[in-house]
């Protein structure tokens, strides 16, 4: 007699390509660093939360604008026309506006892209693009970039003209050349925020709009039916009071028996949401290098503080200053360079505030009059 093996049932195969682990950042939830949906996190950060939108347009225009110097005079008057009306695309017109562009997409992907139009051997335009839509590809020496983008049929491919773009990123690592976004460390404090705004905003539809309980006691030994209607009766009168209240008059709710009139959740208070989401914002605005007053928030501060603060700042927009000139730069060089002229040129960065600006005319006093009391006890 022969017994049937019994088949045993097929094992779940381990899968290759997705493991057990849940990244802690959430959706913001299912977000994970360095993917390729952060850039969409990013922006939908930035809608919805205003303050780190205000962050980064204030970045862009503390940078300020600039200046070029030439070693040719004729140079440098073509090269400051071209500058202030050269087109960018999107109906903008001149380098600040290509900047402005350019910054933005540099704080909040960690990395811009940009292009010069070139038109019978001229440079006629520059404009900056979706930096999402690329990849970065090293080229035959490790110093070297090329650039993909997506081809007629979809598939990506390298761009034509590598030398006509400007690319720029800022705090590359060592593992990937895409840079770092100032909004990196911030999704999950984020969908923190998010939540306590959703919270109180719930909450206030369900307490803010006041509901009322009304109890109309009577006699244990009531008759149901007379119950009902005395029930019925009180809440018409209820309804009616609460309708003319609408449009200002005042009446009054008269009721038969021991009437009982609660709020309904009245007794259940609202949680505290102040300390927590200052505590959020705190190591938000911590990210962007701003001083929390720059933003609106009223923070207790000090003069010498805000001093402080502000020294910060300037170090901080002279770093991004120094991640996009090489950009620039190349921009200067290659109009003059196509006009035929010395394409040696300076870029000269605009004082970032009147402080600034203060600060050293009180230095330059007090060097003076260093100066003048060592002059005087050699004497």
């Amino acid at each position: 007699m022969k017994w049937k093996r019994k088949e045993r049932q097929a094992e779940a195969a381990v899968c290759q390509l997705r493991d057990g682990r849940v990244h802690p950042f959430g959706a913001l939830r299912g977000y994970v660093p360095l993917g390729t949906g952060e850039e969409r996190i990013y922006r939908e950060m930035r809608e919805a939360i205003p303050v780190l939108d205000a962050a980064v347009g204030k970045l862009v225009r503390l940078s300020g604008g600039f200046t070029v110097r030439c070693r040719d005079k004729l140079a440098q008057e073509k090269l400051n026309q071209f500058l202030k009306v050269v087109p960018c695309g999107r109906g903008q017109f001149g380098i600040g506006n290509f900047l402005a562009g350019y910054l933005d997409s540099l704080l909040t992907y960690g990395r811009a892209v940009g292009e010069m139009v070139v038109s019978q051997g001229k440079l006629r335009a520059v404009c900056w693009g979706d930096v999402t839509a690329l990849e970065i590809h090293e080229g035959d020496s490790p110093l070297d970039m090329v650039l993909w983008g997506p081809g007629e049929n979809g598939m990506m491919k390298p761009l034509p003209y590598q030398q006509l773009l400007l690319f720029t990123t800022m705090n590359p690592e060592p593992g990937n050349p895409y840079g770092v976004s100032i909004f990196r460390g911030m999704p999950f404090l984020a969908d923190i925020l998010m939540k306590i705004y959703q919270t109180i905003g719930t909450n206030w539809e369900r307490a803010g709009n006041v509901r009322y309980s009304v109890i109309c006691k009577g006699a244990d030994d009531l008759d149901p039916v007379v119950a009902q209607e005395r029930g019925k009766a009180v809440a018409a009168e209820w309804a009616r009071a609460m309708e003319e209240s609408k449009t200002g008059t005042v009446r009054d709710f008269v009721a038969v028996g021991d009437v009982e009139i609660k709020v309904i959740g009245g007794e259940s208070p609202i949680l505290d949401s102040e300390v927590p989401v200052r505590q959020i914002l705190e190591q938000l605005v911590a990210k962007t290098g701003l001083p929390p007053f720059l933003l609106g928030l009223n923070w207790s501060t000090t003069e010498r503080m805000s001093g402080q603060q502000a020294d910060i700042l300037t170090s901080e927009l002279w770093a991004i200053r120094r991640t996009v000139q090489p950009a620039v730069e190349k921009i200067c060089r290659t109009y003059l360079a196509l006009e035929g002229m010395d394409n040696r040129v300076e870029i000269i960065w605009d004082d970032i505030s009147l402080q600034d600006m203060t600060e050293e005319a009180k230095a330059d006093v007090y060097r003076a009059q260093a100066e003048k009391y060592r002059a005087e006890a050699g004497r």
